[in-house]
């Protein structure tokens, strides 16, 4: 039996071995970082969501907005009939004033 291609075969696997060896090294190294990585975002993320969970949402605030227009128009009415008052009080003391 001829060895000889055998050999052949056998050196071109040794080499393969030592080539693709490092090769996966690298490259399971590399997933191991991407894999650590994503953890971190996935828990930066989810701290995100977390936080986003108290705030309004864009409904919320619109009605939020509504109801300060709705609450300034009933100050600016207060702030007329109180100056309405203030008048009326006036025109009052004045004229108690001038009886006595």
């Amino acid at each position: 039996m001829d060895v000889s291609p055998l050999k052949d075969w056998l050196g071109l696997i040794a080499l393969l071995i030592s080539v693709g060896t490092p090769l996966v090294l690298y490259f399971k190294s590399d997933a191991k970082k991407a894999i650590e990585t994503l953890g971190l975002h996935s828990s930066r993320i989810q701290k995100l969501e977390d936080e986003m969970r108290h705030l309004p949402d864009k409904e919320t605030v619109h009605n939020l907005q509504l109801a300060l227009t709705k609450m300034e128009g009933q100050i600016a009415t207060m702030v007329k009939s109180s100056e309405a008052t203030e008048r009326a009080t006036r025109r009052v003391e004045d004229f108690l004033m001038s009886k006595s």
